[in-house]
């Protein structure tokens, strides 16, 4: 499965911070830590892995501990200060 890897860097007004976009490209869904994987966010699966199961990532702004958690047009993802954010379709 390849997804985009089409990005864009948006300003937050209200906090000043930058978020990223991923696109799905078409796809209904990506796993949690094959997200965090793919944006580079960590190293590897079992890194991914194992951050989520430490309760280090959030999506929604809420703790997320399912590595395989599927993640959908809407959401948002936060991790080490980065956040992507997936665009409604």
């Amino acid at each position: 499965m390849r997804y985009g890897l089409q990005k864009r860097k948006l300003e937050s007004a209200r906090k000043g911070k930058f978020m990223e976009e991923f696109d799905l490209n078409g796809h209904e869904f990506i796993e949690l830590y094959k997200l965090l994987k793919v944006e580079g966010m960590a190293s590897s699966g079992g890194e991914a892995k194992a951050v989520i199961a430490d309760g280090q990532v959030l999506v929604n702004g809420l703790t997320e501990t399912q590595k395989r958690k599927k993640i959908v047009a809407g959401d948002s993802i936060e991790f080490r200060n980065k956040k992507i954010h997936i665009p409604p379709k």
